[in-house]
């Protein structure tokens, strides 16, 4: 490429009328092989040639494309394009990038990553045109988060949003929701604050999957009643390299009502522990997620996890434990005060197939410290939605 074509840039169909000539790219059958495309009517002096072999995806990436060229062309040789990746391209002006998609009406992945749009204003009119577009990727191209709240609006049907390597350190609300949003991939960015990753919520109701790791969030800051209200449909989050640093926010995970899936390495509780530790402590008080940092959790290692969590537990201070583990402690103490005897049983919940890990106690009497009415038997449950207290209706059967 000679330096004033670098610096000037390329054609979208200059580009296509290259790389998808019969001579670099030979017409092959099969799925996802090129399609012979023959235009109806061509332009005078255009660079296309008389048929292109395109397939339904295209890959266009540092290509040095930063115009459209001739839309007629364009509508002619990709309407049956359905993915586009034009990353690492010298795109910066919207009204280039709709001229593009514009005449894509089958488009349904795009990929804008590493377009320097930082300080470019997307007006509506151009917005318009990505509404068709169900994945969009804007990582590493500074487009700000006015323009990104403009996207959500005019695509309809948007399920997939990457904006990864933005520099964002906060985000605004928007009065207007995107329902149809189930995956947010925005990694490596600036936001600390709980109060801004809120925001994600009201903004994006469905909201099922949320990738936040490189982000050095520092805390969980929401109640119970306020995480599930924001985040009902939340099922996977990944929060690696944060700066989660409470067994609190662990905890509060549990809040996230359908949440089975979560990705946390990284993080600075956990670097005085072991592989092993980490593992098995994660484990013992997430109890309704069935995927850790990848692996899948089974009844046994569960098992395992929480006898693990109880031992590690048992000559902690009390204000040094966990809040899951605080009721452990008190079990601890009520019967070394009571001099009970422990008996262990397993039962599996009804048609759920859960294990219910139960220690039962026969509570004969009281003292003046204890908590427990003397003629009352109680039993611990380690499984469902964590560590609870229970009263038990009769122990004659064991």
């Amino acid at each position: 490429m000679e330096p004033s074509e670098y610096t000037e840039g390329r054609t979208f169909v200059e580009v296509i009328s290259e790389k998808y000539s019969p001579e670099n790219f030979p017409y092959r059958r099969g799925p996802g092989m090129g399609v012979v495309v023959v235009p109806t009517a061509g332009s005078q002096g255009s660079p296309m040639k008389d048929r292109l072999n395109l397939p339904s995806v295209l890959v266009l990436n540092g290509c040095g494309i930063s115009r459209a060229g001739d839309q007629t062309e364009i509508a002619a040789f990709c309407s049956h394009v359905m993915e586009l990746d034009l990353s690492h391209n010298k795109l910066q002006d919207w009204h280039e990038i709709s001229k593009i998609i514009s005449n894509i009406p089958n488009l349904e992945f795009l990929n804008l990553s590493s377009n320097p749009l930082a300080g470019t204003t997307l007006e509506p009119q151009c917005a318009e045109a990505f509404s068709r577009v169900r994945r969009l990727v804007l990582n590493n191209t500074r487009v700000s988060w006015d323009s990104v709240l403009l996207l959500t609006r005019e695509i309809p049907e948007l399920e997939e949003l990457f904006l990864c390597l933005n520099e964002y350190s906060s985000v605004s609300a928007s009065s207007v929701a995107c329902p149809t949003l189930r995956l947010l991939h925005i990694t490596d960015n600036s936001l600390h604050d709980w109060t801004e990753v809120r925001k994600f919520g009201s903004l994006f109701p469905s909201l099922d999957t949320l990738v936040m790791a490189n982000n050095n969030l520092a805390s969980i800051q929401d109640s119970k009643d306020i995480l599930q209200r924001l985040f009902p449909n939340l099922r996977s989050i990944n929060l690696h390299n944060s700066g989660l640093n409470r067994w609190e926010d662990i905890e509060k995970l549990n809040f996230f009502p359908k949440l089975e899936e979560v990705r946390l390495q990284g993080i600075p509780l956990l670097q005085t522990y072991t592989n092993a530790e980490r593992r098995s402590l994660m484990i013992a008080q997430l109890p309704s997620v069935s995927l850790l940092n990848g692996s899948v959790v089974t009844d046994s290692e569960r098992e395992d996890a929480e006898r693990f969590f109880i031992r590690y537990y048992l000559d902690y201070p009390e204000e040094e434990l966990p809040c899951s583990a605080k009721k452990s402690a008190f079990f601890r103490n009520f019967l070394m005060t009571q001099q009970l005897s422990v008996v262990s049983e397993e039962r599996r919940r009804g048609s759920t197939g859960a294990w219910l890990r139960i220690l039962w106690t026969g509570v004969t009497s009281t003292t003046s410290n204890s908590t427990f009415p003397r003629p009352k038997k109680w039993f611990w449950i380690l499984g469902g939605r964590g560590p609870n207290w229970c009263q038990s209706p009769s122990m004659t059967q064991r």
